[in-house]
C-alpha cells in the first residue's frame, strides 16, 4: 500500500523536477523515473509509519469534511494543536487522512 500525497511536499516536487530533467538530457528513461517515484512513495510512507511516534491533540470547528476512497478530508476553522506544552493556533487547515491498513494503491 502506497500513497502519492507525499508528492505535493517540497522534497517531492524537488525529486519529480530532477527526474524530468534527467529525462529531458536522456540520462534515464521515463520507466526509470515512474520506478523512482514509486519507491518514493513506498519509502516516505513507511518512515512516517516507523519512526513518526509523536501525538498531539486538536480541536477545531469543523468547516467541511469528506470521505472517498478511504480517504478523509477535513478542513477546519480556528484550530488550536497542543503537544505538550506547545500550542499553536491556526485559523485555517486541510487535514487529509488515508487508511494506512487498506491494501489500495492511488495513483
Amino acid at each position: 500500500m502506497s500513497y502519492q500525497l507525499y508528492r505535493n511536499t517540497t522534497l517531492g516536487h524537488t525529486l519529480q523536477e530532477s527526474l524530468d530533467e534527467l529525462i529531458q538530457v536522456g540520462q534515464i528513461t521515463p520507466q526509470l523515473a515512474l520506478k523512482v517515484l514509486l519507491q518514493f512513495d513506498k519509502s516516505i510512507n513507511q518512515a512516517l509509519s516507523n519512526r513518526v511516534n509523536k501525538k498531539i491533540t486538536f480541536k477545531a470547528d469543523l468547516n467541511t469534511y469528506r470521505f472517498c476512497d478511504n480517504v478523509w478530508t477535513f478542513v477546519l476553522n480556528n484550530a488550536e494543536f497542543r503537544d505538550g506544552n506547545d500550542n499553536i493556533r491556526v485559523d485555517k487547515v486541510k487535514i487529509v487522512a488515508c487508511d494506512g491498513k487498506s491494501n489500495i494503491f492511488i495513483l
